[in-house]
């Protein structure tokens, strides 16, 4: 699975290409399945920067523990600390800042069963196709990114930080 078929997948559930209004559980996962596509791309991230990419000669047990190793709170918590974050490039801080938010929505859209109801988190579609192609362009910026400072980023959300 990449990213791109997260995103796909998300667009098929807000019924991106049609009219009217998708069903609210579809609503919700579209949500959540866009949040999962900026998590797994981080997660491949960091154990392609960590282990080696693609056709590297690598591991596939260290690859996948590397993978795994990401967590959802912790990677938030990295990605919430402005001024380590503000040391990386403006891709990157893009990319913390949606992973912020977009981890803060799939909270609200998976575990909260009166987000329909609250004005400040209720899902309507054009705003959920809006943030499926803003992690997009998100996603391509954060790829773009020299491999130095995805490394870097990588150590970062994955190891703690001693001093």
């Amino acid at each position: 699975m990449t990213p791109r078929n997260y995103l796909t997948t998300a667009l098929e559930l807000a019924r991106a290409d049609q009219r009217g209004r998708p069903r609210e559980t579809n609503l919700r996962r579209a949500v959540s399945t866009t949040y999962y596509a900026l998590f797994h791309c981080l997660a491949a991230c960091c154990a392609n920067m960590l282990v080696g990419g693609p056709g590297a000669n690598r591991s596939r047990p260290a690859w996948r523990q590397t993978y795994r190793a990401l967590q959802h709170g912790t990677a938030r918590q990295r990605c919430q600390q402005s001024t380590v974050v503000a040391r990386f490039p403006s891709e990157i801080q893009d990319f913390a800042d949606r992973f912020v938010d977009m981890q803060k929505k799939r909270h609200s859209a998976d575990y909260d069963p009166y987000a329909m109801r609250n004005p400040i988190t209720r899902l309507v579609k054009s705003d959920v196709i809006q943030d499926i192609r803003v992690a997009e362009g998100i996603i391509h910026g954060f790829n773009q990114c020299s491999a130095r400072d995805r490394r870097a980023f990588a150590v970062y959300v994955l190891l703690d930080r001693r001093i």
